[in-house]
């Protein structure tokens, strides 16, 4: 159809986005949003925002070295934020988390002893077990050092996850990532010797003047490894963003479109016959890997503990986290003020989530998976059916051929359309109120 959403307008990850995020005029207080709330099978992530590179496709809360000590800081803050939110969820009911991933930036910019205070913070402040939970932590080439990784290991890392992007050379520099695919095959090397069971390599297509050859000299280099699991993600360019800076973010046509999903295709279709799952648009898993996570937590319905000034925490009613920046130098001013802090019982930024947001939100986050939704799920949950509730949008999901019409009775889920067009669908389900919230934000 003519008037099919273009497949590439925005990578959802979480719903909904931090741009719709405000300032919270009346701070609530942690512990209030969390009285009642289910907390016994929690997400705990902490955020690192450093890296020793910015690369040019980057729109991450992130900002380049850390001057002065300023690690050691931010820790500190981490460690008070970590203490209060432990006192915010209270002993009235049991606390327990099910699942810990350390984030970023590039949470091996740390030091091996930072990496093992991070750790001490999140299992002495929150008390999460990290060696009875899967943890799962970011690296890069550069800092996928061995004391880091051993370090990690011994603290109960069960997954790592390395950002290649490409290991061509040149397709590297042209992303702004400039690094030597010896280099990569090293840190890769260095993972695997740690025996952590989970290695996820994560690559990015749509690089200019990549092409279907080039890709694949990526994805075999990539599989050479085994991992257990594979991310694809296409190129985006962003404002404010090195490449958003070089090129007009408008300029990207439909030839760009084609290319994207024509590569995308690709890759999929060669990670399928390689002996990989699809599990979502972006994210390939071995058929032969272990159990992908624990069985009692569901991102849909369970709350998140974010730690750190670019992480979000996720209540039935609120989601909120700190003040969102893309410019460097903004960034750099937030992580100061988030250094310099010492009552963390209060959110400051958020977006407050109603019934009806809560429905979306469950909707997009499920269906935006290969496995789907389970229409029965839905309608114990919030007592309706997904049809009445989304009706035109599904039916407009249909007409464009996203929907799987061979789909078990019951299972509300993509085809492998829909699945490549999810960078499509899922700004379609974002409420009017919350899409309004997107456009007003302006960018700093």
């Amino acid at each position: 159809m003519s008037d099919t959403p273009r497949p590439y307008r925005s990578y959802v990850y979480a719903y909904p986005h931090k741009t719709a995020y405000r300032s919270l005029p009346e701070r609530p207080e942690l512990a209030a949003l969390w009285a009642g709330e289910p907390k016994d099978a929690l997400s705990l992530y902490a955020h690192i925002p450093f890296c020793e590179v910015r690369c040019g496709f980057c729109n991450l809360f992130t900002r380049i070295g850390a001057p002065d000590e300023l690690t050691t800081r931010y820790l500190d803050a981490l460690d008070r934020q970590a203490t209060a939110v432990r006192e915010a969820l209270g002993d009235a009911s049991p606390v327990r988390f099910a699942t810990a991933a350390f984030g970023g930036g590039t949470p091996t910019f740390l030091t091996a002893a930072e990496l093992s205070r991070l750790c001490d913070i999140a299992e002495k402040r929150t008390g999460v077990d990290l060696r009875a939970v899967p943890l799962s932590v970011e690296t890069s080439p550069a800092t996928a050092t061995a004391d880091r990784l051993a370090l990690l290991a011994d603290r109960g890392a069960t997954r790592l996850s390395i950002g290649v992007q490409s290991f061509v050379e040149a397709e590297a520099r042209a992303a702004v990532r400039p690094q030597r695919r010896a280099d990569v095959e090293a840190a890769l090397g260095r993972i695997r010797d740690t025996g952590v069971p989970v290695l996820n390599i994560d690559l990015i297509y749509g690089i200019d003047e990549q092409t279907e050859r080039s890709w694949r000299v990526s994805l075999d280099a990539a599989l050479a490894w085994r991992p257990e699991e594979l991310y694809l993600y296409p190129l985006y360019v962003r404002p404010l963003t090195g490449l958003g800076r070089l090129q007009d973010p408008a300029a990207a046509d439909r030839e760009w479109d084609e290319r994207r999903l024509r590569l995308y295709r690709y890759g999929r279709d060669h990670l399928l016959a390689q002996g990989y799952q699809q599990v979502s648009m972006r994210m390939f898993r071995r058929a032969d890997a272990g159990p992908a996570g624990p069985d009692d937590y569901a991102c849909q319905t369970d709350g998140m503990i974010g730690l750190g000034c670019g992480a979000r925490s996720y209540t039935s009613a609120l989601h909120y986290s700190f003040d969102y920046a893309v410019d460097m130098r903004e960034i750099r001013s937030i992580i100061d003020a988030y250094t310099e802090t010492e009552d963390f019982s209060r959110a400051g930024h958020g977006y407050g989530m109603s019934a009806g947001e809560a429905r979306r939100r469950h909707l997009l986050q499920s269906l935006l998976q290969a496995g789907g939704m389970p229409v029965a799920g839905y309608e114990e949950r919030f007592g309706s059916s997904p049809f009445a509730d989304f009706g035109p949008e599904l039916t407009r999901f249909e007409e464009y051929g996203w929907l799987d019409a061979d789909a078990p009775a019951g299972l509300l889920r993509l085809s492998p359309e829909g699945l490549a067009h999810s960078d499509g669908l899922g700004p379609e389900l974002f409420s009017p109120t919350v899409a309004a919230a997107m456009a007003a934000y302006e960018a700093k």
